[in-house]
Parts: structure tokens; C-alpha cells; sequence
């Protein structure tokens, strides 16, 4: 998320004390609270890592891609596929968090030109002068081998706010808009949607929005390959925490039924633990590592123009998150079963962020879940802002450790998270524009970790003896 942006979701929810929460939590430049390795300073002043580490740089935002197209601006959201035919190289589906109001970092060249260039169907949509909208996704092949950039493309265009999303099990990216700009405010469409991008696509695709999985400010997805339920997350400050129930397997575009996560016992429960004094709502903390049962409420009119999905689910009962943002699904060595893990950016106490757990029931989204209901724990709520400063995106590592993007007002760090609860460093961004880790994912053998810095725009790939990393 941009920091402009931010800040507006501070101002409009009357939050500016969360920044008045760092006189308490402290925050020293670039010093760091956590164990790990030591990070070693980059002499090229751009990412600090542990001793035996390295990065590659993939792309920079400007250059002109495999297509034509230009490399578009402000990468975010991020994911990584196998390759069909060669094991030496992967796929990236990489989002591009292009507001409405940027011009920047278009894909499209000098006066959009390009944009003239894609079919009918190609571009979702334009603006109400006629300029298209810059946000979407770019795919990128990359050889793992050589450690370089093979081949990228745009594969959707004309959306708005393509924050993060996620992969399915089936091969394809979904990808978040979370911006939901309406006609009435410039656009010719209703934005605030999610749309899918197969893999391997090598151009842009019909850009059809998934209208079924609800308008909101849709920031990450998860899927859960034994069910096919997709888990969504909310970038609001009173947002929710969904699941899309697909009516058909694998075929999103032919609908189903979108939810709201509610807590058993708990009707419309403040999951945020602020103090009382800073907001009036609430129904009492939750502490971390205590779990709770779950049931789930069907959502009505998913598409309003209202904007108001969030504060219908919560009157009917639904829980209420800070800032749900990364999230991903992975199954932990110690457990039989994956779980959804995602990051709550502005949740807990101090405002500085939260990571939590749900653990689908055997039955999930089935008969049987109401005997036997999926379950909900804190698992990590940041204390101090140099502990942790404002989780974003949000991967499981294959170790079983959970890898945070952080998005917080001062020094950038990649942390690691172990299911102790034990934060390390990875990571940390040394660039002089200080903006936010995003898109963290890793490459189908585990050897390299994908992330995107994401101003001035660059992807990264790093490398290293990951088995040393959380020591």
C-alpha cells in the first residue's frame, strides 16, 4: 500500500494516534530487536543480508518488456509457478499497485499510446477522459540457472490498485484490486474487484472481473487445495475476513457464495485489541495463542455500489480486522492439515500488526462444519515497532516459518516468524526512498526468494543457506 494511501485510511477512520503510538513503541533507524543472523551492510546501499546471502536484481520498473509494453510501476503483490517444460526456470505473476490518480510508471509509453495496441476485452477499463487505467499484472519467466530475467509481458490491463492476491492450486494468479473507484468518481466500470490471470499466460487476458467474490477493497487471496475455498482479505480499518465457496471446482467465473468469518459466542467481536480509548466499538481482546471457534455468515448484494459489504457483515455479526493484507496457505511439518495465515497491518494494542492463524474444519464449507468448526488464534501481535512495524504481504516459507513484509513509516525489514513465535531478520531495505518489502514468494524448489521493493520498482531475487536462517 502506498503511503498516501495510508495515510487517507488513517484520516478517514480518525486514527492519527497510531503514529502517536511510536513515541511509546520507539522506533531507532535502522536498529532492529529481533535474533537471527546479523545483516551485513550492502556496499551498493540497497539490501542488507545475512553473511553467505546474495541477491539478483530481475527488473526495474521503465524497461521495456519482451512485448513492447513498459515494465509497469510499483510492483506488489507477488507469486511463483513451476515451469510446464524447463525445471531450470519459473514463472512470476507480479502485480502492479497503480492508483487512479498516478501517471507514472504507466505500462502503456509516452501519452498511453500503447494502450491503443490491446484487443477489445484486453483493457478493463478507462478512465472519463479516455486514459486507461495503469494497474494490472506483468509476468515474468525467469531462469533460475543463469539468474536472469528470460522473458516478461503484461497479462492484464486497465484495472486499479492491483495490491497483493494469490496462486491457485490450479495454476493461474488472482489479483486484487483495492481500489474501488466508481463511475461517479472517474472510471466508466465498478473497480474493487478480483481477477484471475492463468500462469503461463504470455499476453493480456479478457479482463472479466470475478464479481461474485464481492466489491471491497480486496488486498490478498488464499486457496485451500483440498476444498478449492478461497480466503480473502479486507485493507480496510473495520474490514472482514472472507471465504468464496466456488459453485464449480476450479471455475471461479461461474460463481458462489461469498462469507464473513464471525466468532462463535462473539457476535460482531473487534479482533483489533485497541484501547477502548481510541475507538468505541469492540468486544474485548484476544489474546495471542488462545483459539477460537468459527462460524460463517452468507453475504448479500456482494457487488454494491455502497462500498458498504464490511459494515453489513459486521452488524450481522461478522469479526472485525484492522487492515487484513498478506495471506497465504501452507501446511506446518508439525500438522497433518494446511492452515491460512494473514497479516493484520494495523491490528493489536500499539497498532503495529498482527499475524494470525485459521485452521479449516475437516468439514470446511460442508455440512458437517457446524459440529465441527474451523478455528481462529493470534499468533503473533507485535509489541514494538523494532520487533515488527506494520506487517503487509505475507508468505509461508517452506521450512514451515512464516516470511512478513513490512510497510511500516520507518526502516523497511523482511522478518521471519516461527511457529514459537520467535521473530528474525531477513532482510532490510537499505535504498534511500525506504519504501515497503512486497510480494514475497518463493521458487518451486525452495533455492530463491522473490520480492519487490516497491519504490523505485525493482524485483529481487535472493539467495542463501536458508536451513541457517532462523538460527
Amino acid at each position: 500500500m502506498s503511503v498516501s494511501r495510508r495515510l487517507f485510511l488513517q484520516s478517514a477512520y480518525g486514527v492519527g494516534l497510531a503514529y502517536a503510538a511510536y513515541s511509546l513503541i520507539g522506533r531507532s533507524g535502522a536498529y532492529s530487536a529481533n535474533a537471527g543472523l546479523p545483516l551485513q551492510a550492502d556496499p551498493n546501499g540497497l539490501l542488507d543480508l545475512p553473511e553467505g546471502f546474495s541477491y539478483t536484481v530481475v527488473s526495474t520498473t521503465g524497461g521495456v518488456m519482451s512485448d513492447g509494453f513498459f515494465r509497469p510501476g510499483r510492483p506488489d503483490g507477488m507469486a511463483c509457478f513451476a515451469h510446464e517444460t524447463d525445471s531450470e526456470k519459473c514463472i512470476l505473476t507480479r502485480n502492479h499497485e497503480m492508483w487512479p490518480d498516478l501517471v507514472e510508471g504507466s505500462p502503456y509509453g509516452e501519452g498511453n499510446a500503447l494502450a491503443d495496441k490491446l484487443a477489445s476485452g484486453k483493457l478493463y477499463d478507462r478512465k472519463a477522459d479516455g486514459q486507461p487505467f495503469l494497474g494490472g499484472v506483468t509476468t515474468v519467466i525467469y531462469d533460475l540457472k543463469n539468474k536472469e530475467l528470460e522473458k516478461d509481458y503484461l497479462t492484464l490491463a486497465g484495472t486499479a490498485g492491483n495490491c497483493a492476491g494469490g496462486a491457485t492450486p490450479w495454476g493461474s494468479w488472482l489479483s486484487c484490486e483495492e481500489s474501488a473507484i466508481l463511475p461517479a468518481d472517474g472510471a466508466k466500470k465498478p473497480h474493487g474487484f478480483v481477477f484471475e490471470v492463468p500462469a503461463d499466460a504470455t499476453e493480456p487476458v479478457d479482463a472479466t472481473p470475478l464479481k461474485a467474490m464481492g466489491r471491497f477493497a480486496h488486498e490478498a487471496a488464499a486457496v485451500d487445495p483440498d476444498t478449492d475455498i478461497v480466503y480473502l482479505t479486507e485493507d480496510n480499518m473495520n474490514g472482514l475476513f472472507y471465504r468464496f465457496i466456488p459453485t464449480r471446482k476450479k471455475q471461479l467465473k461461474r460463481g458462489g457464495k461469498l462469507q464473513a468469518l464471525a466468532i462463535k459466542g462473539q457476535p460482531s467481536a473487534d479482533t483489533r485489541n485497541w484501547p477502548r480509548d481510541w475507538d468505541s466499538g469492540g468486544a474485548g481482546a484476544f489474546p495471542a495463542g488462545e483459539t477460537f471457534d468459527v462460524e460463517w455468515i452468507d453475504m448479500e448484494d456482494v457487488e454494491s455500489p455502497e462500498g458498504d459489504l464490511a459494515a453489513r457483515g459486521y452488524a450481522a455479526g461478522a469479526a472485525r480486522f484492522c487492515r487484513g493484507e498478506g495471506m497465504d496457505y501452507g501446511i506446518h511439518p508439525s500438522e497433518e492439515r494446511g492452515s491460512v495465515y494473514f497479516n493484520c497491518t494495523q491490528g493489536g494494542a500499539l497498532r503495529a500488526g498482527q499475524v494470525w492463524q485459521y485452521r479449516p474444519s475437516a468439514s470446511e464449507g460442508r455440512r458437517g462444519e457446524k459440529n465441527n468448526p474451523g478455528t481462529l488464534e493470534l499468533i503473533y501481535e507485535s509489541e514494538s515497532s523494532d520487533q515488527l512495524d506494520m506487517c503487509d504481504n505475507l508468505a509461508f516459507a517452506p521450512w514451515g516459518d512464516l516470511i512478513l513484509c513490512e510497510d511500516g513509516p520507518g526502516d523497511q525489514y523482511l522478518r521471519g516468524l516461527t511457529p514459537d513465535g520467535r521473530l528474525y531478520d531477513i532482510a532490510h531495505n537499505a535504498h534511500e526512498e525506504k519504501s515497503e518489502f512486497c510480494g514475497a514468494c518463493f521458487s518451486p524448489d525452495g533455492s530463491v526468494l522473490f520480492v519487490n521493493i516497491q519504490e523505485p520498482g525493482l524485483t529481487l531475487a535472493i539467495e542463501g543457506p536458508w536451513a541457517t536462517i532462523n538460527q
